[in-house]
Protein backbone atom coordinates (compact mmCIF):
# COMPACT_ATOMS: atom_id res chain seq x y z
CA UNK A 1 0.00 0.00 0.00
CA UNK A 2 1.24 3.50 -0.77
CA UNK A 3 1.34 6.25 1.33
CA UNK A 4 -1.18 8.06 0.69
CA UNK A 5 -3.87 5.28 0.65
CA UNK A 6 -2.81 4.81 4.12
CA UNK A 7 -2.47 8.03 5.29
CA UNK A 8 -6.20 8.50 4.42
CA UNK A 9 -7.26 5.18 6.20
CA UNK A 10 -5.32 6.36 9.24
CA UNK A 11 -7.42 10.20 8.75
CA UNK A 12 -11.01 8.35 8.53
CA UNK A 13 -9.54 6.48 11.83
CA UNK A 14 -8.45 9.54 13.54
CA UNK A 15 -12.08 11.02 12.91
CA UNK A 16 -13.78 7.71 13.97
CA UNK A 17 -11.41 7.58 17.05
CA UNK A 18 -12.39 11.69 18.14
CA UNK A 19 -16.09 11.06 17.20
CA UNK A 20 -16.20 8.04 20.35
CA UNK A 21 -14.00 10.30 22.45
CA UNK A 22 -15.71 13.63 22.45
CA UNK A 23 -19.36 11.48 22.53
CA UNK A 24 -17.77 10.15 26.06
CA UNK A 25 -16.35 13.19 27.26
CA UNK A 26 -20.14 14.59 26.33
CA UNK A 27 -21.06 12.24 29.11
CA UNK A 28 -18.95 13.30 31.92
CA UNK A 29 -21.39 15.45 34.37
CA UNK A 30 -20.17 18.67 34.46
CA UNK A 31 -20.63 19.61 38.12
CA UNK A 32 -19.17 16.24 39.48
CA UNK A 33 -16.58 15.87 36.83
CA UNK A 34 -16.01 19.55 35.91
CA UNK A 35 -12.30 19.45 36.42
CA UNK A 36 -11.90 15.86 34.24
CA UNK A 37 -14.18 17.41 31.84
CA UNK A 38 -12.09 20.48 31.45
CA UNK A 39 -8.88 19.07 31.17
CA UNK A 40 -10.11 16.88 28.74
CA UNK A 41 -11.38 19.47 26.34
CA UNK A 42 -8.10 21.29 26.90
CA UNK A 43 -6.34 18.57 25.68
CA UNK A 44 -8.69 17.78 22.64
CA UNK A 45 -8.21 21.37 21.99
CA UNK A 46 -4.62 21.37 21.91
CA UNK A 47 -4.64 18.54 19.72
CA UNK A 48 -7.09 20.71 17.49
CA UNK A 49 -4.94 23.67 17.51
CA UNK A 50 -1.37 21.57 16.32
CA UNK A 51 -3.45 19.98 13.46
CA UNK A 52 -4.36 23.45 12.62
CA UNK A 53 -1.27 24.92 12.84
CA UNK A 54 0.08 21.69 10.59
CA UNK A 55 -2.67 22.59 8.07
CA UNK A 56 -0.95 25.94 7.75
CA UNK A 57 2.08 24.53 7.77
CA UNK A 58 1.19 22.18 4.62
CA UNK A 59 -0.64 25.02 2.51
CA UNK A 60 2.25 27.80 3.13
CA UNK A 61 -0.58 29.81 4.91
CA UNK A 62 0.28 31.73 8.49
CA UNK A 63 -1.76 29.85 11.42
CA UNK A 64 -1.74 32.90 13.44
CA UNK A 65 -1.45 30.83 16.86
CA UNK A 66 0.92 32.15 19.23
CA UNK A 67 0.54 29.03 21.31
CA UNK A 68 -0.32 25.21 21.38
CA UNK A 69 -3.77 26.08 22.93
CA UNK A 70 -6.02 28.63 23.23
CA UNK A 71 -6.31 30.78 25.82
CA UNK A 72 -9.84 30.16 26.44
CA UNK A 73 -11.59 26.57 26.51
CA UNK A 74 -14.04 26.11 24.29
CA UNK A 75 -17.41 24.33 24.67
CA UNK A 76 -17.83 20.84 23.74
CA UNK A 77 -20.05 21.30 21.04
CA UNK A 78 -17.54 23.96 19.34
CA UNK A 79 -14.26 21.41 19.64
CA UNK A 80 -16.83 18.93 18.45
CA UNK A 81 -17.56 21.45 15.39
CA UNK A 82 -14.23 22.30 14.99
CA UNK A 83 -12.49 19.00 15.18
CA UNK A 84 -15.03 17.49 12.33
CA UNK A 85 -14.09 20.04 10.31
CA UNK A 86 -10.30 19.72 10.47
CA UNK A 87 -10.95 15.92 10.65
CA UNK A 88 -12.48 16.78 6.91
CA UNK A 89 -9.90 19.06 5.80
CA UNK A 90 -7.48 16.20 6.41
CA UNK A 91 -9.12 13.84 4.89
CA UNK A 92 -10.24 16.37 1.83
CA UNK A 93 -6.51 17.28 1.96
CA UNK A 94 -5.02 13.71 1.28
CA UNK A 95 -7.70 12.99 -1.50
CA UNK A 96 -6.15 15.58 -3.65
CA UNK A 97 -2.64 15.96 -2.80
CA UNK A 98 -0.10 14.07 -4.87
CA UNK A 99 1.81 10.91 -3.97
CA UNK A 100 4.97 13.31 -4.89
CA UNK A 101 4.29 16.23 -3.13
CA UNK A 102 4.30 13.79 -0.04
CA UNK A 103 8.01 13.64 0.34
CA UNK A 104 8.38 17.33 -0.19
CA UNK A 105 10.51 18.91 2.83
CA UNK A 106 8.52 21.93 3.72
CA UNK A 107 10.57 24.89 6.47
CA UNK A 108 8.21 26.04 8.55
CA UNK A 109 8.52 28.00 12.49
CA UNK A 110 7.22 25.93 15.52
CA UNK A 111 4.95 28.61 18.11
CA UNK A 112 7.80 28.73 20.11
CA UNK A 113 9.98 30.00 17.35
CA UNK A 114 12.54 27.40 16.74
CA UNK A 115 12.38 26.43 13.30
CA UNK A 116 11.55 22.98 12.05
CA UNK A 117 11.47 20.75 8.58
CA UNK A 118 9.94 18.12 7.42
CA UNK A 119 8.22 16.03 4.58
CA UNK A 120 4.51 16.64 4.00
CA UNK A 121 4.08 12.48 5.09
CA UNK A 122 5.84 13.30 8.14
CA UNK A 123 3.92 16.27 9.11
CA UNK A 124 0.63 13.81 8.62
CA UNK A 125 2.31 11.66 10.49
CA UNK A 126 2.38 13.68 13.47
CA UNK A 127 -0.91 15.24 13.34
CA UNK A 128 -2.22 12.07 13.54
CA UNK A 129 0.17 10.12 16.22
CA UNK A 130 -0.06 13.04 18.57
CA UNK A 131 -3.83 12.99 18.53
CA UNK A 132 -3.16 9.73 19.50
CA UNK A 133 -1.41 10.28 22.36
CA UNK A 134 -3.75 12.73 23.88
CA UNK A 135 -6.67 10.73 23.41
CA UNK A 136 -4.51 8.37 25.43
CA UNK A 137 -4.16 10.88 28.03
CA UNK A 138 -8.05 11.40 27.86
CA UNK A 139 -8.66 7.47 27.97
CA UNK A 140 -6.58 7.11 31.16
CA UNK A 141 -8.31 9.83 32.61
CA UNK A 142 -12.00 8.33 31.57
CA UNK A 143 -10.09 4.78 33.23
CA UNK A 144 -9.32 5.98 36.45
CA UNK A 145 -12.93 7.29 37.12
CA UNK A 146 -13.94 3.51 36.43
CA UNK A 147 -14.84 4.76 32.63
CA UNK A 148 -14.50 2.69 30.23
CA UNK A 149 -13.04 4.67 27.53
CA UNK A 150 -13.87 4.08 23.58
CA UNK A 151 -11.78 1.35 21.82
CA UNK A 152 -9.41 3.75 20.62
CA UNK A 153 -7.48 1.53 17.90
CA UNK A 154 -7.00 1.01 14.55
CA UNK A 155 -8.03 -2.80 14.59
CA UNK A 156 -10.88 -1.83 15.88
CA UNK A 157 -12.01 0.81 13.46
CA UNK A 158 -11.25 -1.26 10.72
CA UNK A 159 -13.46 -4.08 11.58
CA UNK A 160 -16.07 -1.48 12.48
CA UNK A 161 -15.96 0.52 9.70
CA UNK A 162 -15.18 -2.75 7.32
CA UNK A 163 -17.58 -5.64 8.93
CA UNK A 164 -17.04 -8.00 6.53
CA UNK A 165 -13.25 -8.21 6.92
CA UNK A 166 -14.52 -10.51 10.29
CA UNK A 167 -16.44 -12.39 7.62
CA UNK A 168 -13.53 -12.91 5.58
CA UNK A 169 -11.17 -14.25 8.34
CA UNK A 170 -14.29 -16.50 9.46
CA UNK A 171 -14.58 -18.32 6.00
CA UNK A 172 -10.45 -19.13 6.29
Amino acid sequence: MSESPLLQTLFRYQAWANEELLDSIGHLDPVELGKERHVSIRLMNHSLVVARIFAAHLTGQEHGYADDNTPETPSLADLHAALTASDQWYLKYLETISPELLSEALPFVFTDGDRGCMTRQEMLLHVATHGGYHRGEIGRILAQLSIRPPWDTLAVHLHRSEPSRRLAAAAE
